[in-house]
């Protein structure tokens, strides 16, 4: 089963949802013929591409005027957020986070996939949503990508080559035309199998059904016939080596 997940660093609803789908996964008796990959996808294409310096923003305003509401307003609304979170075990800092580009954090997740698999770019988009909520660092200044990539093994010449240039910035774009494709307009967004969508961060109850209903549909049960249709069974060895 490949569960993919159309996401943003950015989004604290993606931080939220991944921490319940987990929470299913640690329930679910397949949950080790899994696969989670993290596709990407930009909430603001148009952020600057770092937050720090004279043209650093918080977040907090920059949501207020886009969506049309009172920076206090705002703040509340964030408060709740914090505080939902706080439930799921993660501690966010949403007051302190800065509006920043995610397109390098993007490139650099599909550079942990090419190289370390599924794992690598599943720990990095851990290290990146942490970074970002739980240390308010800005994932989008290059020195915080490469302390997160770093830490965790990933190659230090490939890591300078893809930050120096524009690799993997078509696998993001792919990676957004297939969202438009899917019909995806908010993240995160939750497709098994290319068969079954979820959007939003669930609560873990419906990502367990979810879980359980690809599975069960991907895996029928073997359906019996022969003397079965007639009411009776067949001769037949019996586990325990009777009737041999």
């Amino acid at each position: 089963m490949r569960i993919e997940i159309w996401s943003d660093v950015v989004c604290p609803w993606c931080f939220v949802g991944k921490r319940r789908l987990e929470r299913a996964l640690e329930s679910f008796e397949h949950a080790d013929q899994v696969e989670v990959v993290w596709r990407s996808f930009q909430l603001d294409p148009s952020a600057p591409p770092h937050g720090h310096g004279a043209e650093r923003q918080l977040t907090t305003p920059v949501l207020a005027r886009k969506y049309g509401r009172p920076e206090d307003e705002m703040r509340d609304m964030q408060q709740q957020l914090v505080d939902l979170a706080a439930e799921e075990g993660l501690a966010f800092r949403l007051f302190e986070t800065v509006h920043t580009s995610t397109l390098d954090a993007h490139r650099l997740l599909h550079l942990a996939l090419d190289q370390g698999g599924l794992d690598l770019q599943g720990r990095l988009k851990e290290a990146l949503l942490s970074a970002y909520f739980e240390d308010a660092a800005d994932i989008g200044d290059h020195q915080v990508l490469r302390r997160e990539a770093l830490a965790l093994d990933l190659d230090p010449e490939r890591l300078e080559e893809v930050l120096a240039g524009e690799e993997y910035a078509d696998a993001v774009a792919a990676d957004i035309d297939a969202a438009q494709g899917l019909g995806v307009s908010g993240v995160p967004f939750f497709v098994v199998d290319r068969r079954y969508a979820v959007s939003g961060a669930q609560p873990t109850e419906v990502f367990s059904r979810l879980l359980d209903r690809a599975w069960s549909e991907a895996h029928p049960p073997v359906q019996l016939v022969g003397g079965a249709v007639g009411g009776a069974a067949g001769d037949a060895c019996g586990i325990d080596g009777s009737a041999c």
